[in-house]
Formats: C-alpha cells, structure tokens, sequence
C-alpha cells in the first residue's frame, strides 16, 4: 500500500468515526469463509456495518478523530474487525450470538458514546445495554401508566354513579 493509499484509508476511517458514536473493535481471525459470511449477513440485516481494518490505520484515524478514544488503541493487535452501529447493543448481542457456535468473534473493546469499554469481558454488558429508543418507550410508558390509572378510576367512578341514577 502506498503512502497516498494509506492517507486516503485513514480519511475514510476517520470519516466513518466521525459519523458514529458506537464502534466495537472485535478479532474474527480464524472464522471460515462460511461463518464469516454468516457474520457479515446477521450485521447487513441489523444495520450493522462489518470491515477489517488494518490496526495501524485504525490507530492513526482514532487519532485524527476529534472522539477521545481512550485506551482503545491499545487493542488494536492481531486481526481487527469494526462494528459500526446506531444501536448501541447491536454488536453485542450479534457477537454474543455468535460466540454460541464459535469462540470467535473477541471483542478486544467498544467505543459508546463516548464510553471505552475493553476486553472480551464488557460483552454481556454491552450486549444488555438498552437502546435510546428502548429508553424512551420505558419513559413513555412509566408517564402514562399514572394517566391511565386516573382515566381509569375516572371511568369507574362515573360507571358507578350512572348506574345510580338509572335505578
């Protein structure tokens, strides 16, 4: 790869980080051609998208990247793959998923809205983390349960003094 090749890979990973607040770094070294094939599939279906990276540009682009990444970089060893998601579980729960057939993928770490989470062991906390939209149907649902409760005793009250007056 020539140094112009490399620059043009490095603003286009910086581009992607830029327009994403939810990366998981993962090593999918060692799947097979079928497996891997299924793994991008699951992430196509699920709005994820899937690409080996090499570290090195990786590193420079977290660089370049106005997120602060943290120890992240640090990971970045072996064979790297990304997830980049607008659901912050969503490659948890497709990693997870996987990790039931295969000991592939690892997750080496994530980035989260501007949380760094590293090691394997963040997966079931990132796989159970609730999305933004989960979050405000439970809000929703928490301001309207009161509402419905009063409506509720409202309708009863005034079914029961109708009643009333008809006999």
């Amino acid at each position: 790869m020539t140094r112009e090749e490399k620059s043009i890979a490095i603003e286009n990973l910086t581009a992607q980080l830029a327009g994403t607040n939810i990366i998981y770094v993962s090593d999918i070294s060692g799947l097979n051609a079928e497996t891997t094939s299924n793994l991008r599939r699951a992430c196509f279906k699920a709005g994820i998208k899937l690409e080996v990276v090499k570290n090195t540009l990786l590193a420079k682009a977290m660089e370049a990247s106005a997120n602060d990444y943290g120890d992240l970089p640090t990971v970045l060893s072996g064979n790297s793959a990304i997830f980049i998601s607008d659901v912050a579980n969503a490659p948890g729960k497709i990693i997870k998923d996987f990790r039931k057939k295969s000991d592939k993928p690892v997750l080496k770490g994530a980035y989260i809205n501007s949380e760094v989470y590293i090691g394997d062991n963040q997966l079931e906390a990132l796989a159970t983390i609730k999305s933004k939209e989960e979050l405000i149907g439970e809000i929703i649902g928490l301001l309207q349960s009161p509402a419905q409760r009063i409506i509720s005793a409202l309708q009863n009250k005034f079914a029961g003094s109708e009643e009333e007056t008809e006999a």
